[in-house]
């Protein structure tokens, strides 16, 4: 697919961000305007400064870009006394553990608050456990009061396709229908955000018929490339204040090719990387135990023997 954003018939906006390999991202001759925004968008310029110190997020910077674009010119539009557009902005996420996405929500809030789109901008996140009651009743108002909580900012429910997965005599279904009635009712009064995987997150639209309609603006979220896993690792150690070798970083490298391909839809990406990390300076910890000389160099130094991994199921 090469264009970033598909306008389905029934009126969601679906945000492609990187589904191919990010090399060969072409922008489109229709794509916002790359110019320098004048000082009266210091809020963008402000958000994007933000995603630039994220790792693969080259389209989600363009697409946020597009979604302030069309916020602002609708209130140009209404100061001017023309008619503006309606903007529902409950979102939905699609993609793998790991993948950025409650970094996403947390950044679309504070976009949102700065623009006076949210008056708060806060992130409430969510998952069935919290929405899902022990009897009738129950369910409706533990989400009635998730969503009272996420007044004036975000309600970010992760793994929203698990509220479906009981049947119908199950509780999440409750959740579900709740949700429904408040996205409408209070559309104003704050964002609903669900994430999940691809293939689970289209059943759960099936769940509900006012499901499609309430989500125009759909993101996808791929996978890392191996690439820019080592570079979240390598991030992630400088801001720690450790150094690898490069026979350690050959290791690393070696495995996260390995993994990804062992483990598919299931690997989590970043928060992978992220543990391994932190396994790795445990076990360097271990290792210089017993060390009586601890110079800079070597406390801030992880090798080889450093990075042990679980094996892949």
């Amino acid at each position: 697919m090469s264009e970033p954003i598909r306008m389905k018939n029934n009126g969601q906006i679906s945000i492609m961000l990187n589904v191919n390999k990010r090399e060969k991202i072409k922008v489109q001759s229709t794509a916002i305007s790359s110019k320098p925004l004048s000082h009266e968008h210091a809020v963008l310029n402000e958000i994007e400064n933000e995603m630039n110190a994220l790792v693969g997020m080259d389209q989600i910077k363009k697409m946020m870009k597009e979604v302030y674009a069309w916020i602002y010119i609708n209130k140009k539009r209404e100061e001017a006394g023309l008619k503006a557009g309606q903007q529902v902005l409950h979102m939905m996420f699609k993609g793998n553990p790991g993948t950025g996405k409650t970094t996403v929500a947390r950044l679309i809030g504070k976009l949102f608050q700065k623009m006076d789109v949210l008056p708060k901008g806060h992130l409430i996140e969510a998952e069935r456990a919290d929405l899902v009651g022990e009897y009738i009743g129950h369910t409706a108002q533990k989400t009635r009061d998730l969503i009272k909580k996420a007044s004036g900012g975000i309600l970010f429910v992760d793994e929203a396709y698990s509220l479906g997965r009981g049947g119908e005599k199950d509780f999440g279904k409750e959740a579900i229908d709740t949700l429904v009635k408040h996205m409408e009712d209070k559309q104003n009064e704050f964002i609903l955000i669900i994430a999940g995987y691809s293939r689970e997150m289209e059943y759960f639209l099936s769940l509900n018929p006012g499901l499609q309609s309430r989500f125009p603006l759909v993101f996808h979220f791929p996978d890392y490339t191996v690439n820019e896993l080592m570079e979240i690792g390598k991030r992630m150690l400088n801001e720690k204040e450790y150094t690898i070798s490069k026979d350690a970083e050959t290791k690393l490298k070696d495995h996260l090719l390995y993994v990804r391909g062992i483990k598919g839809d299931s690997f989590s990406n970043g928060r992978y990387v992220r543990n391994v990390i932190e396994k790795a300076i445990r076990s360097q910890a271990m290792r210089l135990l017993n060390e009586h000389h601890l110079e800079r160099t070597i406390l801030s130094s992880l090798i080889s023997e450093d990075f042990i991994f679980p094996e892949a199921t």
